[in-house]
């Protein structure tokens, strides 16, 4: 049986965020295994518990190595490894080594990482998979020629890419992708055929162009220009080479460039403006981040904008569901859009939700931007709009350099409602989500509070009150207490035992 037949499992949204607590240990003949607990999202019906050996641990350890992050692993030890106190220790520091991985977007992202936690949900070869997939295209349409396996490009575990090149043109360079459904697909087949037929007819200067695209019941393809210098990650980050590991690229990098004032005007704009383009057509990208922005003759061009439209979760996903305010299309673009904002200000991603404190040297205007969308503040009581951010004194002023592109984007008048529905219904589903997280938010601050020692100690002071108190009435009315206490009655003979019959007598 090929890998195309085997039963489909259901769609997991990869980008919702695994905990890990490590509950306890058993000795396993000569070694010790670690118990762990791991949770998808904020429901705990979404646990499962998985055993590992610290060998297991170091391996992790070792393959997360080429990240270049800090992973603090607990060393190891010859003699002694299994007494009480030394596994105990240990324990502690492997959960904390846990923590400190998953913390980090992009390792919690990696395939390794997944498959150490969720053997089971991850134990496809999705590159093989859509080598499959990729290979019966290419038996339709001949024209085409797999040149190699890009295995290190992009951060998603399925979507694979591939460069290719046309067979009567031998020296051109082209880049395939293959992606897999996400968990919001909402579009029939039919419909998602028609927009994936749409999409090669977008015309936009800062909209990175698809060349061809087509849709099946598994997944999507698409073809684009390959682009050799890379994404604006690559630009921050100083990358060249396709083949180096993505973890050490992109994880930490060593010397990442922080964009001049200029170039954040000029970029922003284009940005901006795209965006501003694909929500007043009906649409959005909300997959928006250094990697899907390209640079060319300095001109941002977004890339991957059929990731939309194939329910796919975007990056920043786990940031902004936490906020009830960031739940519109124009919305989650905004907020992605601080957060690529941040990386270009300062050379590298924020990696975490929000932000209050600025490096204090940072331009006022920028700052202003940042706090508008990144602050505590704002992601609470709701972020600026598209339009507003086009007419901040930062980017206003600014002239969009452009390569002559007219934007051009026809949509049939049954697409148009379709799209409609379409973004309607993944608002739907997102508020949706963000009400179970904000309710099992709310439910855990109850039971921390509950718990703490200071809550505690104020029950144990008011039941102590309360005992002082009716002691006290007691005291003050001892006669009134005794009246109120309940005496026993006396038993009374019944009818037939008080009254003897004539006859006995």
């Amino acid at each position: 049986m090929s890998v195309l037949d085997k039963e489909k499992p259901p769609v997991i949204d990869d980008t919702i965020p695994l905990t890990c607590v490590i509950t306890g240990t058993e000795t396993v003949q000569s070694h010790t295994e670690f118990i762990l607990r791991i949770q998808r999202g904020p429901l705990k019906e979404n646990t499962w518990e998985i055993r590992r050996r610290y060998n297991d641990f170091v391996v992790l350890h070792e393959t997360l190595k080429v990240a270049g992050v800090e992973l603090p692993l607990p060393p190891k030890r010859l003699l002694g490894n299994m007494e009480r106190e030394f596994i105990a220790e240990r324990q502690h520091g492997l959960e904390t080594l846990m923590t400190t991985i998953l913390k980090h977007p992009m390792l919690a992202a990696s395939d390794v990482v997944k498959k150490f936690l969720d053997t089971i949900n991850y134990n496809t070869n999705h590159t093989e998979l859509a080598l499959q997939f990729v290979s019966m295209f290419l038996r339709s349409d001949p024209s085409w020629e797999v040149v190699e396996p890009l295995r290190e490009m992009g951060w998603r575990i399925r979507k694979s890419f591939f460069l290719i090149k046309p067979k009567d043109q031998p020296k051109q360079r082209m880049l395939l992708s293959w992606v897999e459904y996400g968990p919001d697909r909402l579009l029939s087949s039919k419909d998602q055929a028609s927009v994936m037929k749409l999409l090669p007819n977008i015309q936009h200067p800062s909209i990175y162009p698809i060349a061809h695209a087509l849709a099946n019941e598994n997944g999507a393809l698409t073809i684009k220009g390959f682009h050799k210098d890379g994404s604006l990650r690559d630009y921050i980050c100083k990358t060249k080479t396709m083949k180096t590991p993505f973890l050490k690229k992109y994880a930490n990098p060593k010397s990442p460039i922080c964009l001049p004032i200029p170039e954040l005007r000029q970029y922003g704009r284009q940005i901006l403006e795209v965006l501003k383009f694909l929500n007043d057509k009906g649409l959005a990208f909300h997959h928006l981040h250094s990697g899907n922005v390209l640079i060319e003759k300095e001109v941002c061009k977004l890339t991957d904008i059929e990731n939309y439209l194939l329910g796919i979760p975007p990056f920043y996903k786990p940031f902004y569901s936490q906020f009830r305010k960031v739940h519109s299309s124009e919305s989650i673009d905004v907020y992605s859009f601080g957060q690529l904002l941040y990386e270009m200000v300062y050379g590298r991603p924020l990696n975490q939700a929000t932000i209050d404190f600025l490096p204090p040297q940072s331009p006022a205007e920028i700052r202003s931007v940042l706090e508008s969308i990144l602050s505590s503040e704002a992601c609470k009581n709701g972020l600026p709009t598209l339009e507003g951010l086009l007419s901040h004194p930062f980017f206003a002023d600014e002239t969009v350099t452009t390569v002559g592109i007219k934007p051009q984007l026809k949509i049939p008048s049954k697409l148009k409602e379709t799209f409609r529905q379409y973004k309607e219904a993944l608002e739907r589903k997102l508020k949706e989500e963000q009400k179970v997280i904000g309710q099992v938010r709310r439910l855990s601050k109850a039971k921390v509070h509950h718990n703490s020692e200071s809550e505690r100690r104020r029950r144990k002071l008011e039941a102590r009150k309360k005992s002082q108190k009716k002691l006290e009435l007691v005291e003050e009315n001892p006669d009134q207490s005794k009246a109120s206490t309940p005496t026993t009655p006396t038993p009374t003979a019944t009818s037939s035992e008080a009254t003897t019959p004539a006859s006995t007598s």
